[in-house]
């Protein structure tokens, strides 16, 4: 059987996505952070607007 390992100049992705990995790693964090943690409360409080705006349509036409 051939060894088609070897170093014959093949390429790896693998190592490709380590390098991209590394590189994601070493991203600031600040941004990244305050859009992970604003984008989940941004989409709560449009739920609970959402939510209140249902209620109170249901409501009026109950008492309508």
């Amino acid at each position: 059987m051939a060894n088609t390992q070897g170093p014959q100049g093949n390429y790896d992705p693998a190592g490709s996505t380590q390098m991209f990995r590394a590189f994601v790693d070493e991203a600031p964090q600040g941004r990244q952070q305050q859009a992970a943690s604003s984008g989940p409360r941004v989409g709560l409080i449009i739920g609970v607007v959402v939510a209140l705006a249902v209620v109170a349509g249901v409501a009026w036409l109950a008492l309508k």
